[in-house]
């Protein structure tokens, strides 16, 4: 069984052809989906894919860094009276992004800070997206370090340094499809970590694998990822999916 992490199959890119994309993922053996959210409009479409498929999708609430803009308290407000009413597995997914733009780091540190408090309120895993801001974002971790705080670096792509300092704060890290891409130098880091710290995911509709790259991502494609990992660790590709799978349910408690 192989478990995606981190997969929006609930964005519109899917509309229409869900119900085969969820079939191919099954098919693949993709059987247990984490679906992060984005913002307050993607509340519900994320809700009615996790009651449409109750044994395999499972909801993460939280306020995405580039949906932050000024009047981002008030959205905060609506994802926790989502989190209230419909309850999650985690906050996410959460973090800073300066990709983009910088002029709103302020703001984009606040509401991590603010989420970041949530899990540890409610006893949450949270999920972390940290594009060109993992500095950033070890400090807040740092700043409210707590016995309680621990997930996953989504879409992890650092230094061997950088991985090590995220699972000395009780961390997994997401590897996704960058790690099949020829230039990436993820392998040589993984090389390094053990398995034990490590956990699958597509960002479908986002960063397919190869052969994939540049296509529309989805959860079936997830065993490209795991492939490359049992390349790797020179483990069976079957040895992957449960070692992971195991790490996800530490994560999540189910």
């Amino acid at each position: 069984m192989l478990t995606d992490t981190h997969t929006h199959l609930y964005l519109p890119d899917f509309d229409g052809i869900r119900e085969e994309v969820m079939k191919r993922a099954f098919e693949a053996g993709v059987e247990r989906m984490f679906l992060p959210n984005i913002d307050p409009d993607s509340i519900d479409p994320l809700i009615g894919l996790c009651r449409q498929y109750p044994e395999n999708c499972f909801p993460m609430l939280g306020l995405h860094p580039c949906s932050v803009k000024a009047g981002f308290l008030k959205d905060l407000e609506k994802v926790e009276r989502a989190i209230e009413q419909y309850g999650c597995l985690a906050i996410g997914e959460i973090g800073i992004d300066l990709y983009w733009d910088t002029s709103l780091l302020k703001e984009q540190e606040e509401a991590f800070r603010i989420q970041v408090n949530w899990a540890i309120e409610r006893d949450l895993p949270v999920v972390i997206h940290s594009r060109e801001s993992f500095k950033e974002i070890c400090g807040v971790l740092e700043e409210e370090k707590h016995p309680r705080l621990r997930g996953i670096f989504h879409c992890f792509t650092g230094t061997y340094e950088d991985a090590c300092r995220a699972i000395d704060m009780g961390f997994y890290l997401g590897i996704g499809g960058v790690i099949t891409f020829k230039k990436s130098e993820l392998p040589q880091v993984l090389s390094k970590i053990s398995l034990d710290h490590v956990v699958l995911e597509t960002d479908s509709p986002y960063l397919a694998p190869a052969p994939y790259r540049g296509k529309k991502n989805e959860s079936s494609f997830l065993v490209h990822i795991a492939a490359r990992l049992a390349d790797i660790y020179d483990l069976p590709e079957q040895e992957i999916a449960a070692r992971t799978t195991a790490n996800s349910r530490l994560i999540f408690g189910i």
